[in-house]
């Protein structure tokens, strides 16, 4: 597996900027605040199809005494990040969470200059585009553009993808061992196979991208392709994906995953400078 490029490394011979030792993911670290982590961990609960839960089923999801859960959900909703439904006594996500995925997302500056790129990809491609980073649990997607309207796998931007699929492998394939593993097991308990991280760590380092012919989503083809920005914002992402009639194996190997690679560089590049 290649270790050369990673997510917490330098970029371009420019030193990384340095990281809070809680970055290590140590849940036993002096700076991790417990409460604010359960707070995170009901929130996550309400994932995409999931319109309303109970309390009951929070405490389910997450393993906390229902006890905890009442108090939780009485200061999510106090602070608008939950609504409170008194018909059914179920809570759905409040519009105070659209107020922090929003000021994010306006102020990602590689999510900027990102689009203009994806949409030209988009558009020679006839594919979806996507642009991801991992969120500590899965690939999300923050920008999403879709190349031709017989697309009918459409995943919209808050798309959340496991290790298994192209963008989860190109991510999981550019870091070093040691956090790689670290990573993998955040996954939510999502499982990837040994030999497709062996092969997506091959085709990384020989290619430049990785990919998922077929076996991630039956009839999907897709490639990704990682790289660094020294804008703070991280490490990211960006894949390429749609049905095999539009992507074969041999189109997406060769033109579209050159496209991607010159994409991708040219992205870096504007980061860079910008």
């Amino acid at each position: 597996m290649p270790t050369d490029t990673s997510a917490t490394g330098q970029a371009h011979g420019r030193p990384a900027r340095r990281k809070r030792q809680a970055l290590q993911t140590s849940e036993t670290s002096p700076d991790f605040v417990e409460a604010l982590a359960r707070g995170l961990r009901v929130m996550r609960c309400f994932g995409p199809g999931v319109k309303t839960l109970g309390n009951l089923d929070l405490a389910t999801l997450t393993g906390l005494p229902k006890s905890t859960i009442s108090r939780i959900v009485y200061t999510l909703t106090a602070m608008g990040y939950l609504r409170y439904h008194p018909d059914t006594g179920r809570y759905s996500p409040g519009y105070g969470v659209l107020a922090l995925g929003f000021g994010l997302l306006a102020n990602l500056e590689v999510r900027q200059l990102a689009r203009p790129l994806m949409e030209e990809l988009a558009q020679a491609t006839g594919a979806a585009v996507a642009l991801g980073a991992f969120d500590g649990q899965a690939m999300t997607y923050v920008e999403a553009i879709h190349g031709s309207s017989a697309l009918y796998l459409r995943l919209p931007v808050g798309h959340r993808l496991g290790p298994d699929s192209a963008m989860g492998r190109a991510y999981m394939a550019a870091l070093p061992a040691a956090e790689r593993d670290v990573v993998l097991a955040s996954f939510e308990g999502q499982a990837v196979a040994p030999d497709v991280l062996e092969q997506a760590g091959r085709d990384l380092s020989e290619t430049g991208c990785c990919f998922a012919i077929g076996d991630w989503q039956q009839g999907i083809n897709a490639v990704a392709a990682p790289f660094a920005t020294i804008t703070g914002e991280g490490f990211f992402v960006m894949s390429c994906g749609g049905p095999a009639g539009v992507l074969p194996e041999e189109r997406l190997r060769g033109e579209v995953a050159g496209m991607l690679r010159e994409t991708v560089k040219k992205l870096s590049q504007a980061s860079h400078e910008y």
